[in-house]
């Protein structure tokens, strides 16, 4: 049986009182303490504390989203990717405020969403209009085009590159962290690359994919072509087809 919180602030959200249902929940807090609050999450469906987790940003903190674990985040956030936003603008900010709020550890959230049905479909919804650089940080291990990047892979087939990543000698940053810490979409990238390489493969191998289906780009054969478009001296014609 649920507590007779969550019930009261599943009704509430379902009467369209956000607000309500938040300070309901909460109230978990000032009787019981943060622990309790985080029992009650497990009882609230993933629907409805996705509704109390949108209203949210990073400039605007969330006690739940303070509190709420990796695995109760990851059957949340799977839903904005099936409901929300075509622009993804909504699920980048949820996943922002929750990943990278104070005292977290963004790894864990990260591989929580992974590990779910459609967890990495929705990071790859996450970095959809980040793909070429995504793509590009992966052959140099640089999120900089005009910056010198990683040349040990240089003569590596694009499988060879792909199979170094759960290679934790041969996968090791080019850039520190602390060059990324963007709390948004480069540190995201990095973390994965660096602490989930698997993650990292499976999202970027579903990047390519859709590149491919939309005629987008050609992702895996070569530098991506935002990347060479953007190292291009301005005014500057592409080079002429060899074929």
């Amino acid at each position: 049986m649920s507590h007779p919180v969550v019930t009261r602030a599943e009704k509430l959200i379902g009467a369209g009182d956000i607000v309500g249902a938040e300070a309901a929940l909460t109230s978990l807090i000032e009787t019981d303490g943060d622990d309790a609050l985080v029992v009650a999450l497990d009882d609230l469906a993933a629907k409805d504390l996705l509704a109390v987790l949108r209203e949210h940003d990073s400039s605007k903190e969330s006690v739940v989203g303070l509190l709420v674990s990796p695995e109760q985040f990851a059957r949340a956030i799977v839903l904005e990717r099936r409901y929300g936003d075509a622009g993804n603008e909504r699920l980048r900010a949820v996943i922002n405020a929750v990943v990278f709020r104070d005292d977290s550890e963004p790894g864990e959230f990260l591989e929580a969403i992974g590990a779910i049905d459609e967890g990495c479909e929705t990071l790859a919804d996450y970095l959809s209009d980040r793909a070429d650089s995504v793509e590009y940080f992966f052959r140099t291990g640089t999120f900089g085009y005009f910056d010198d990047g990683d040349d040990a892979g240089a003569e590596l087939s694009d499988e060879e590159r792909l199979d170094e990543l759960s290679d934790p000698d041969a996968n090791r940053p080019f850039v520190n962290h602390s060059e990324v810490s963007d709390q948004d979409w480069m540190q995201l990238s990095w973390t994965l690359r660096y602490q989930h390489p698997e993650i990292f493969r499976d999202v970027l191998l579903i990047l390519r994919a859709r590149a491919r289906a939309d005629g987008s780009g050609d992702a895996g054969d070569g530098t991506a072509g935002r990347a060479n478009e953007q190292r291009r001296a301005p005014g500057e014609p592409e080079e002429e087809s060899a074929l």
